[in-house]
């Protein structure tokens, strides 16, 4: 039992980063080139809401039409439904960063921040994946269990999908404020 949710939290894990990391570094690098570009910040700002405003979950059916195979298909979910909350965060990072003197500590702020939401996005979208097409992952053990009427085991693979939550929010909390405080550092040493 313990050896199977094992692999089911790496299976998870394994989906949760093959879509987030290219969408959290793509979408920076977007989200940074807007941002700092008044104009191109008016206009994407709007563009970006309209696919940001379609839960990834719900893209599910179409992308599975299209690669007929359910692992790219979770996989393209994750990185779309990150993707977007990434732009549009880190773009909205770079304008208080601008407007602010060119604050690196606001910067830093905001882009982890934008790191938060995409994982918060990303690793729901996991979740919610697993659960509709399985075959393996916390999702998938999650619905099992409920098709199972084994309240329990639901109680469990809630608790490990929430603490996983948890640990990857603290550790970009972590990574965010120490990067700050080096920044911080940095400012007073000079």
């Amino acid at each position: 039992m313990e050896q199977s949710i094992f692999l089911d939290v790496l299976a998870s894990l394994q989906r949760l980063f093959v879509g987030y990391i290219p969408a959290a570094v793509l979408g920076s690098f977007i989200g940074y080139l807007i941002g700092v570009n008044g104009t191109l910040y008016q206009v994407f700002r709007r563009v970006f809401e309209i696919p940001h405003s379609i839960p990834p979950i719900a893209l599910l059916p179409i992308v599975l039409i299209a690669f007929r195979d359910s692992e790219p298909a979770a996989i393209i979910v994750i990185f779309i439904g990150t993707l977007w909350a990434m732009i549009i965060n880190t773009a909205i990072g770079m304008r208080h960063f601008r407007r602010q003197d060119n604050n690196f500590r606001v910067a830093i702020f905001h882009i982890f921040h934008a790191l938060k939401v995409g994982i918060w996005i990303a690793w729901f979208t996991v979740i919610a994946t697993e659960m509709l097409i399985g075959p393996k992952g916390l999702g998938f053990l999650l619905w099992n269990a409920y098709k199972a009427n084994n309240t329990d085991y639901i109680i469990q693979v809630i608790l490990y999908i929430g603490i996983i939550g948890f640990i990857l929010d603290q550790f970009l909390d972590f990574i965010g404020n120490l990067l700050s405080q080096i920044v911080s550092d940095g400012k007073k040493s000079s």
